[in-house]
């Protein structure tokens, strides 16, 4: 439904300030997800191969600042879900972002916003089962089977289980973040026990010394810090999950402030806190991209079959990034299907109230990754990560945009804000977004992966154009029959 049909409805109506428009494809979920399952997912989506893996290589690159990075872009990443959560409490919708777009930015808002996540998680999923492959080549006993094989089981496993019911997928996405938080507080409490008795590792004496005789907290300069930005937040994607879940749940205005505020300490004592263990105990130079930093470190002070577990953690994190990544694309594509800007057969729905249309659609992306991991296994994982990070930088900004028109409509008396709000807005929002901007802009600088990124945003653009251009009769009759219906 368009703005202006929107706008339009709302006056023949004379619907009151706390009176919000229904979106269609809210319609026929089941309400089963708890609030222990909300709260995990949110811990889930804060959690995930970005610290468990890419902080080694970063670590490495930008030294003990990369600590710096994180806090930065968490605490942006925390304006943004407590944005999101306002707008749920104001309407919860499993269409989310993309139904608060059609909303307050109308339907090219809404069809940008869900065809740029669908990118960011299709092609997420194509990595996390490239890395769920590369994972299970650990072991030797899988390493005479090829990569595609391995991924093209991965991707069957989690799309069974987002079929059966959104309880089993919540179920999954509980288990999968009780075991990410059991390792770091395990890491976390051997890497304060190693402080604390000054107990070697890998030759160095734990300690601020560690920091300091490497070159100090910016070993390589500013400019390293600043070229990990994309990579920090991408390891904070899937945040914005809890929106997604929201439209499944029973009490989303008890369940979703908690889960929202408990972020920002997860944030910091997860993300920040495990970095300047990692920093305190070994020189950023030590640790690589190769390899897991918590794996670094246990392999240094001898702790038998480290690998083995760690890599075990990692690969459950690559999991629990492709099961989250099919779950919110199939509510994202069902909004979407029922306004038109996506393909009618992603509406559908199972006997279990999951959107198979949807997720199947992402699936069918993800098998092109199988293809990709055929033909060049060494290069999938990377080519995909940087089109992911295109597609959440640009699903953030929009959310903020949306809570900007959202909060404008508010002071005109048109809806009415929730008691749980982001403080500080306009400035909020808007900081946020030039921060967003900020990071994309100085990925110029970054010659071999970060240039080749925004070269992408024209072609990606194009095909945005040319996307609309195809649906947009089918949008604007779908949002004609949802105006006579609403002033009937």
């Amino acid at each position: 439904m368009s703005k202006d049909a929107v706008d339009t409805a709302q006056a023949a109506t004379r619907t009151d300030a706390a009176q919000a428009p229904a979106d269609a494809g809210d319609a026929g979920y089941s309400k089963d997800l708890k609030a222990r399952h909300v709260n995990m997912i949110a811990i889930g989506g804060a959690i995930g191969t970005g610290l468990f893996l890419g902080a080694g290589g970063r670590l490495h690159n930008a030294g003990p600042a990369l600590a710096l990075a994180y806090l930065v872009c968490g605490i942006f990443a925390f304006f943004v879900v407590r944005a999101l959560g306002e707008l749920v409490l104001y309407r919860p919708s499993s269409g989310s972002f993309v139904s608060y777009a059609r909303e307050f930015l109308g339907e090219k808002g809404a069809y940008v916003a869900g065809w740029m996540y669908f990118l960011n998680w299709s092609t997420t999923g194509i990595a996390d089962i490239t890395a769920i492959a590369l994972y299970t080549h650990y072991w030797s006993m899988f390493t005479s089977i090829p990569q595609w094989v391995l991924a093209l089981i991965a991707l069957a496993v989690v799309l069974a289980v987002n079929l059966i019911s959104v309880k089993i997928f919540g179920e999954m996405e509980f288990w999968f973040a009780i075991i990410k938080v059991a390792t770091l507080v395990g890491f976390m409490l051997i890497g304060i026990f190693l402080l604390a008795t000054r107990h070697e590792v890998g030759g160095h004496t734990p300690g601020l010394s560690v920091i300091n005789d490497h070159g100090g907290v910016f070993p390589h300069g500013l400019m390293p810090v600043v070229l990990v930005m994309q990579g920090v937040i991408f390891a904070y994607a899937a945040l914005e999950l809890v929106g997604v879940a929201a439209g499944e749940t029973a009490e989303p205005e008890k369940v979703v402030p908690r889960a929202v505020n408990s972020i920002m300490w997860r944030v910091g004592l997860f993300y920040v806190g495990s970095v300047v263990l990692l920093a305190l105990l070994l020189p950023g130079s030590v640790y690589s991209a190769d390899e897991s930093p918590f794996v670094t470190v246990l392999s240094k002070i001898g702790i038998p079959a480290a690998g083995d577990v760690m890599n075990l953690v990692v690969l459950t994190a690559a999991m629990s990034s492709l099961n989250s990544g099919l779950y919110s694309t199939g509510r994202i594509l069902r909004s979407m299907a029922t306004a038109g800007s996506a393909p009618r057969f992603t509406a559908r729905m199972n006997r279990s109230q999951v959107p198979y249309g949807g997720i199947l659609l992402t699936c069918a992306v993800c098998v092109l990754g199988v293809g990709l991991n055929y033909l060049m296994p060494s290069q999938a994982f990377e080519i995909v990560l940087n089109v992911a990070s295109l597609g959440i930088v640009s699903t953030w900004v929009i959310i903020m945009i949306c809570h900007l028109v959202f909060v404008r409509r508010a002071k005109a008396g048109l809806v009415a804000r929730p008691s749980f709000r982001l403080p500080g807005s306009p400035v909020t929002e808007i900081t946020t977004i030039a921060f967003l901007l900020a990071v994309l802009a100085l990925m110029w600088n970054d010659p071999d992966v970060g240039r080749k990124t925004l070269l992408l945003i024209p072609v990606i653009a194009a095909m945005l154009v040319a996307g609309w251009f195809a649906v947009r009769r089918r949008v604007i009759r779908n949002g004609d029959r949802e105006l006579t219906d609403l002033t009937k």
